[in-house]
C-alpha cells in the first residue's frame, strides 16, 4: 500500500515539474518573488509529498487546497491576463500592478493568492516548527524580546483576523521584524515589504483538520511545521 502511494506521489511530482519547465513557474529563488519565462503560468510542484506534513496537516487537507483553490487561482489568473499588457509580467510585478486598480480587480485577487500560497507552502517542512536559530533568532529577540512574546503576538494576529486572510512574519522599518495581518486576498508585497513567513488562516487550509479551532491549528503549525531555514533565507536576500 505504502508503495503505491509512493509511486502515485512520484508520478504526481514529474508531472509538476514538466508542466513548470514548459511555462511560467510559480517557483522561488532566494528573492521572496518569482523567477519566469514567457507562457502561461503553471501550478508550481510542492516542496514535499502531499502527506508529508500529517499529522498537522492532513494529505486530504493539502490536497484539497493545493491541487484545487491553489490550481484554480493559477488557472483563473492565467484567464484573466489573456490579451493584456501584463501577460509576460512576473507574478510580483502583475500583483503589484494591478493592486488598487479597480479594473483589474481579477487579476490582482488571482495573482495576489498565486503568490500567497507558493510563499505558504515554502514558509512549511515536515518536522520543522519550534523556536529558530541562529541569525533570525537574535532578530526575533531585538524584535518581540523573545521567542514567546513573537509567538504570543503571531497566534494572536492569527485568531483576531475576522473571516479569510494571512498572517505574515515580516522585515519592517529599520530592520525590526514584525507581525501583520492582511484580510483575504491581501499580501504585504504591495507595499514593499520582505516577507519572511506566512500562515494560511483561511478555512480551507485548516477546517478539515481542527473544524473551527483555528488557534489549535496555527500553534500546531507554529511548534511543528513552521520552516525557518526558508524565513532566514528571505532575511538573508
Amino acid at each position: 500500500m505504502r508503495s503505491s502511494s509512493t509511486s502515485h506521489m512520484t508520478r504526481r511530482r514529474l508531472m509538476g515539474t514538466a508542466l513548470a519547465a514548459g511555462s511560467h513557474a510559480l517557483t522561488f529563488g532566494v528573492r521572496p518573488g518569482f523567477s519566469q519565462t514567457r507562457g502561461s503560468f503553471s501550478l508550481p510542484p510542492l516542496p514535499y509529498a502531499e502527506d508529508s506534513l500529517a499529522p498537522v496537516i492532513s494529505g486530504k487537507t493539502i490536497s484539497l487546497h493545493y491541487g484545487k483553490h491553489h490550481k484554480a487561482y493559477v488557472d483563473n489568473l492565467n484567464k484573466a491576463v489573456e490579451g493584456t499588457d501584463l501577460k509576460d509580467s512576473s507574478l510580483e510585478d502583475i500583483v503589484k500592478a494591478a493592486f488598487g486598480d479597480h479594473r483589474r480587480a481579477a487579476i490582482y485577487n488571482n495573482a495576489a493568492q498565486a503568490w500567497n500560497h507558493a510563499f505558504y507552502w515554502k514558509s512549511m517542512q515536515p518536522n520543522g516548527g519550534g523556536p529558530p536559530a541562529g541569525v533570525i533568532a537574535d532578530c526575533i529577540k531585538d524584535s518581540f524580546g523573545d521567542y514567546a512574546k513573537f509567538r504570543q503576538e503571531f497566534t494572536t494576529a492569527a485568531t483576531t483576523q475576522l473571516g479569510s486572510g494571512w498572517v505574515w512574519l515580516v522585515r519592517g522599518q529599520g530592520k525590526k521584524l514584525v507581525v501583520l495581518k492582511t484580510a483575504n486576498v491581501d499580501t504585504p508585497i504591495v507595499r514593499g515589504t520582505t516577507c519572511l513567513l506566512t500562515c494560511d488562516v483561511w478555512e480551507h487550509a485548516y477546517y478539515l483538520d481542527y473544524q473551527s479551532l483555528r488557534l489549535d491549528y496555527v500553534n500546531a503549525w507554529l511548534d511543528k511545521l513552521v520552516n525557518w531555514e526558508f524565513a532566514s533565507q528571505q532575511l538573508a536576500a
